[in-house]
């Protein structure tokens, strides 16, 4: 496969594939409460991070999955430390479809960044990749992540009951789309 493109977003952040460099990032991430809360993420050590970092590669390679790391740019421009992922999970060639996958550690909020990058990460995966339709799955209990599907262009479905489990029980998820139809 070809290598995973990076972004430019509006916001000055940037999306890039993982570094090893980033497996400390990633191991803090997954302490952190509201990324554990709403990604049901289990502790990582920075080894089990690499090792995740590495599968994400591996499956990028595979076609499927992709996952880029939201990064704020050095001062002198350069790729730099990652705040975020944003990803898409499950890519389906044949039916032409995938799931999207974001958080954001505290440093990278506030800018709309995960928007930005759901948007550019669409336009890519409908025109380069040729997939239909991309969907975005959230707790009906996380505003925050429903503001992103809907910004970047998602509207809302429909309400699968009882779909997804986090710590505190099963939510009801909110199933959001687009589709390459939708421009």
């Amino acid at each position: 496969m070809a290598p995973q493109p990076v972004f430019a977003l509006p916001c000055g952040m940037v999306l890039r594939p993982w570094r090893d460099t980033d497996a400390q990032v990633l191991a803090s991430a997954y302490e952190d409460p509201d990324i554990r809360h709403w990604n049901r993420t289990e502790p990582m050590t920075p080894t089990g991070a690499v090792e995740r970092i590495e599968r994400w590669a591996r499956r990028w390679d595979a076609g499927e999955a992709a996952a880029w790391a939201v990064a704020h740019p050095d001062e002198d421009g350069a790729e730099g430390a990652a705040v975020g992922l944003v990803g898409l999970a499950d890519i389906d060639r044949s039916g032409a479809s995938a799931e999207f996958l974001y958080w954001l550690l505290p440093a990278g909020r506030g800018r709309g960044a995960v928007g930005q990058a759901v948007t550019a990460v669409s336009r890519w995966a409908f025109e380069e990749c040729r997939l239909h339709r991309l969907r975005i799955c959230h707790s009906v209990g996380n505003p925050a992540s429903c503001a992103v599907a809907v910004k970047a262009g998602f509207p809302l479905e429909g309400t699968m009951r009882g779909a997804l489990l986090h710590a505190d029980g099963w939510h009801d998820e909110h199933l959001h789309a687009r589709l390459a139809t939708d421009a």
